[in-house]
């Protein structure tokens, strides 16, 4: 056979090999980042703008780029190869006990024994275990399997929701990785070998522990740590209502679906999410005349405006007159606006904001006094003053929604005890299986992806080449400061992942494979062919007041 044509992504070089030649053979050891400089040991590729392990062998002419850590998919690859890491050694430690990933955390993955609570010290050596297996350097490889044998296979090993996810599928084959003899499934690529795995850590919390993973500012070390006791804490509820609903992995949820049981599912969700608003706006009425201010945040896609308007019927119900002051009408002139290190306005920053006559306006209004409220003109870029004036009467409540209501730093000079701080966001527990729980990034990712393009025009392309920057911003200035919430609401729906993908697959088959947002949208598309849809007649069942109208239309609030 001829050797073929491979063209190198990054410099447009013509290399020609053998047919059947694997990547790690013309594979670079490092590349360098050219935003930063920085150079990144190679984990994976991009073979025709698809990810592939390095073992991937080369039989036809392709365009190949090699990734790092500093890439969203190599970073993937890291962390899959990661958890295998840890399953594969907790299953040494533990041969008799299921290990499992239950979900993300700011500082990492939190895992655990089923049952069992995990005393420091078998943490530790798990940790260990985990070490040496990457000073043995063993190879991750994977093949083709018929679906009847790899069901038999994660059965044997007591993985019963990854036995029936790949049975919910219906494919005549599957997929299946190794590491030192056992079987798994991490729905991707690995890296070649444990070797790769130098940087992670384990820490012990709650009835498990943390697994951290490199930090994306500097690899060579992990994730700092975080507070993380509330979020876990509305994780845990969610969790334990998943279980009581019988609804802990996307293979019971298929099955739920397949009975005919959506609409009920539907009914059963919005009703539980009813009652938690409720149950926040009892706690603000009990404490009614010290509280006067309702400041909500949460990320992108997290629902925050209509939770603010939930909250604010409850609210109502209680007897209480919520008022809404818009935080975006308080960015300082365009002139004033700081930038980011590209040049370009950053919005996002708090000094984006005019905290000065916020602070005033507040304590104005708290001291009974009327203020006239700012309208900001976006086109202008200035803020203008038309005589819209406010007061707040005995059973008023300021109920006001940003980014930065969390952040102390943002109203200073204001009386904190008079302030009750809301974090929202889209925690869903739902996982694929034992060792792969669904991010919270991506149904953020896809809410904001139907939205974008049913309100804004925007095509899903853009939507995700946008993503990597709206994360920064949160990261920089929402979650460090989630732990000051007074209370958190998760706005996650169990129904919700089968609703976007009716609405999300479609826009995502638009992506042509030359694009750089195809790997992302690839991903998410091989993510979504696991969930079953919900069909036109399901959906119109959603209640006009679901959070979920706020992405896909028809909100009555």
């Amino acid at each position: 056979m001829d050797p073929i044509s491979i063209t190198l992504a990054a410099s447009g070089e013509q290399v020609r090999v053998e047919a059947g030649t694997p990547l790690r053979a013309i594979a670079p050891a490092s590349i360098k980042d050219p935003k930063t400089g920085k150079e990144y040991p190679v984990l994976a590729a991009l073979v025709d703008n698809k990810v592939k392990a390095l073992d991937f062998e080369l039989f036809y002419p392709h365009s190949v780029e090699f990734i790092g850590y500093n890439h969203p998919e190599g970073r993937r690859t890291y962390l899959r190869s990661l958890c295998f890491l840890a399953q594969r050694a907790a299953r040494s430690l533990f041969p008799d006990k299921r290990f499992k990933i239950n979900h993300s955390l700011p500082s990492g993955f939190y895992c655990k024994l089923r049952g069992e609570h995990i005393p420091d010290a078998d943490v530790v050596r798990l940790r260990d275990e985990m070490r040496r297996l990457v000073e043995a350097d063993l190879p991750f490889t994977h093949k083709s399997v018929r679906t009847d044998q790899a069901i038999a296979l994660f059965e044997a090993q007591g993985q019963p929701l990854k036995a029936d996810l790949i049975r919910s599928v219906g494919r005549f084959f599957t997929e299946v990785d190794y590491l030192d003899g056992v079987p798994d499934n991490f729905y991707g690529a690995m890296v070649p070998s444990t070797g790769y795995l130098k940087v992670f850590d384990l820490m012990p919390f709650h009835h498990g522990f943390c697994l951290q993973y490199p930090s994306d500012e500097d690899i060579t070390r992990t994730i700092p740590r975080q507070k993380q006791i509330r979020l876990t804490t509305t994780l845990k509820d969610y969790g334990y209502w998943c279980k009581d609903s019988g609804i802990v992995s996307v293979s019971a949820l298929n099955k739920r679906l397949l009975d005919g049981r959506a609409v009920e599912l539907i009914n059963l969700c919005e009703a539980r999410q009813e009652r938690k608003y409720a149950e926040i706006a009892d706690k603000i009425y009990a404490e009614r005349e010290r509280l006067r201010i309702v400041f909500l945040a949460g990320p992108s896609s997290s629902g925050k405006t209509s939770s603010s308007l939930r909250l604010a019927q409850q609210l109502k119900v209680l007897g209480l007159n919520p008022k809404v002051i818009e935080l975006d009408n308080y960015f300082v002139s365009r002139e004033r606006t700081p930038v980011d290190s590209d040049g370009n306005y950053d919005f996002e920053a708090l000094e984006a904001m005019d905290l000065e006559l916020l602070g005033q306006h507040l304590n104005t209004l708290l001291q009974g006094g009327e203020v006239e409220l700012p309208r900001y003109d976006f086109k202008q870029g200035r803020p203008f003053f038309e005589g819209k004036m406010m007061h707040l009467d005995q059973n008023d409540i300021l109920v006001m929604e940003g980014i930065h209501a969390l952040d102390p730093a943002m109203v200073p000079t204001v009386d904190q005890s008079r302030i009750y701080r809301i974090y929202a966001s889209a925690l869903t527990s739902l996982k694929l299986d034992e060792n792969c729980c669904i991010s919270t990034t991506d149904n953020r990712l896809l809410r904001r992806m139907v939205r974008d393009n049913r309100v804004r025009g925007i095509v899903p392309e853009e939507t995700i080449l946008r993503w990597p920057s709206v994360r920064r911003g949160e990261g920089k200035w929402i979650f460090p400061f989630q732990e000051n919430a007074d209370a958190q609401f998760n706005s996650a729906l169990l129904y919700e992942l089968p609703m976007l993908r009716y609405f999300a697959e479609p826009l995502l088959l638009r992506i042509l494979p030359s694009s750089p947002a195809y790997p992302e949208a690839r991903r998410l598309l091989k993510f979504l062919s696991y969930i079953v849809a919900l069909t036109p007649a399901e959906i119109a069942a959603i209640p006009p007041t679901s959070i979920l109208r706020e992405f896909i239309g028809g909100q009555t609030l």
